[in-house]
Parts: C-alpha cells; sequence; structure tokens
C-alpha cells in the first residue's frame, strides 16, 4: 500500500500487506523488489521506505493478498 510519495524530496513510504505482512523475507521484498522497480520506473525517485502493517489481523491480511490484479507497466 502507499503510504506518501513525496515528489520533491523523492522520497515513496510503502506499507507491505497482504501475504506479505507475514513473509519472513518481507524487507528483501521491499529492498529488492518494490524500491528496485520504482527507482527503475520513475525517474523522481530516490528512496523507498516503508516496513510491515502490524495492525492487521494474520488471517484478513493473508486474505488481501491472494487473486489481486496488477497491470503490466507500459511505457508510452
Amino acid at each position: 500500500m502507499l503510504v506518501r510519495a513525496d515528489v520533491e524530496s523523492g522520497v515513496v513510504e510503502v506499507q507491505l500487506q497482504g501475504a506479505c505482512s507475514s513473509c519472513a523475507i518481507s524487507s528483501t521484498t521491499l529492498q529488492g523488489g518494490v524500491r528496485r522497480i520504482l527507482t527503475d520506473r520513475l525517474a523522481w525517485v530516490t528512496d523507498v521506505i516503508g516496513g510491515v502493517d502490524e495492525s492487521v489481523d494474520p488471517e484478513d491480511s493473508m486474505a488481501l493478498g491472494t487473486g489481486g490484479y496488477v497491470p503490466r507497466y507500459r511505457h508510452l
């Protein structure tokens, strides 16, 4: 989930939910996946910070991470 994006500073803050919130390698997903993709595709992004949403019940959180549709990124 996108928490905030500051175009002036280049910082994007995200919070992992769903199946990612209960995964042992969620920090690797954040740095190796989310950060890499955002900095590669959005020139203004300089840093990605975030963590895991621990306020959601684990059962509800895991249900959020199933069956989602993520459209492919296209260069125009």
